[in-house]
């Protein structure tokens, strides 16, 4: 004896699935001081964003989804501007900001701080505190 059980599927439906709109986001890095006191090449850091920003997996993918600019130079404010039309992280332009410190072996006296929600600035540790620490010892 056999038991056969047929089962009846509905089709999948096809569900309108619109593409996320994503916000233009823009990010700027403010890296005046050390650049003022001419120890970091604005040039080279906006040339290492350009060569290493992903865009959907990909660098050199930038197209006219992300653009980088340098600007302020007249005015003593220096800074590099990440503007894109994709999904692009605050912590990812970190991460890279701190790759390039690293590879100029600048990662030891500067450091990389939030100064508000869409943007960083490049600070210098503070290294005069320690160093009055180890006279009074």
């Amino acid at each position: 004896m056999f038991f056969c059980a047929v089962v009846f599927v509905r089709p999948l439906q096809k569900k309108d699935v619109k593409a996320k709109k994503v916000a233009p986001v823009k990010f700027t890095i403010d890296c005046s001081s050390p650049a003022n006191d001419g120890i970091f090449d604005t040039a080279s850091f906006e040339k290492f964003l350009h060569d290493r920003v992903k865009v959907e997996g990909r660098t050199n993918n930038l197209g006219e989804v992300v653009a980088i600019a340098r600007s302020g130079a007249a005015s003593g404010t220096i800074s590099i501007t990440v503007a894109g039309n994709v999904q692009f992280s605050k912590r990812y332009i970190k991460y890279l900001t701190k790759k390039f410190l690293k590879k100029h072996q600048l990662r030891d006296w500067l450091r990389v701080v939030a100064s508000s929600k869409t943007a960083y600035e490049l600070k210098y540790f503070n290294i005069a505190a320690e160093g009055d620490e180890e006279d009074e010892e």
